[in-house]
């Protein structure tokens, strides 16, 4: 039996992941953290299989309660002091907080060294999420050009998404690989500032949209001489996420250091 603390579990992600962590045979909630929850609070429809504690404010609490994995849905600035700690005390992690850059996994990288602790950071925890960026490589190599669309709800807080970030990453890479030629933007009189999107890696353009009734939603979109490939992924519930973190629990003990994505996971 796994023992699970949720960092963040006040929260929409982390309310899920204490649900989802608390039907599973295999996985024992053990402790609930949240600086915005009360002592008292118990997270929703679980039953007796919330952790007696309820929900603390301390990460201590993970210490006592002699937790195996933390799963971190927080904010970035939360998880730069969570996450080194969490390390510190041989705990492992499984951390889904978006707007971690590039230092914070070199960070990450040198906290979670293999020993005590592990470490699994993912931009998308959405099977169909993965896929959808591993097909963007293959791809990548073929067609002319790219850009990509994110679509989330509207109490998102960073723009763009981690996903796309790192789809445009993975996409600009594959080009180099392959010798494809450098992405040119024609656009010569930008009438609106931002109209062409953000710039992210390889010149690959990433436009970001934000309104009420989304979840996490992205297009990627190619074009090629008489031709373009257009892949979307939608989640549409938040229940959507869960297979990918439980698969990151189960596995985070055997995978030394840090991995980032799930692609190791699922062996593609």
């Amino acid at each position: 039996m796994i023992r699970v603390a949720v960092v963040g579990g006040a929260g929409r992600m982390g309310r899920e992941v204490c649900r989802a962590v608390g039907e599973a045979e295999d996985l024992t909630l053990a402790a609930v953290v949240d600086p915005a929850a009360s002592p008292e609070t118990a997270p929703p429809a679980l039953g007796e299989r919330a952790p007696a504690a309820g929900v603390s404010a301390s990460l201590e609490a993970l210490v006592g309660a002699g937790v195996d994995v933390a799963v971190d849905f927080t904010t970035a600035d939360a998880a730069r002091r969570t996450l080194p700690w969490l390390a510190a005390h041989g705990i492992h992690a499984v951390v889904g907080t978006t707007g971690l850059g590039p230092e914070d996994l070199a960070m990450l990288g040198r906290a979670f060294r293999g020993e005590p602790a592990n470490a699994v950071v993912a931009p998308n925890f959405a099977i169909g999420a993965v896929l959808l960026m591993r097909f963007s490589e293959l791809a990548a190599p073929f067609m002319e050009s790219v850009e990509i669309v994110e679509l989330h709800h509207d109490q998102k807080r960073d723009a763009p998404s981690g996903t796309a970030l790192q789809t445009a990453s993975r996409i600009a890479a594959a080009r180099d690989a392959a010798g494809t030629p450098k992405l040119r933007d024609p656009t010569t009189d930008v009438v609106l500032q931002g109209a062409r999107g953000g710039e992210g890696a390889g010149g690959i353009r990433v436009h970001s949209v934000r309104l009420p009734g989304l979840v996490a939603h992205q297009e990627v979109i190619f074009g090629a001489l008489g031709q373009s490939l257009t892949m979307r992924h939608d989640s549409y519930d938040r229940r959507s996420f869960m297979p990918g973190v439980l698969l990151a629990v189960r596995r985070v003990a055997d995978l030394p250091g840090l991995t980032v994505g799930l692609d190791a996971l699922l062996g593609i």
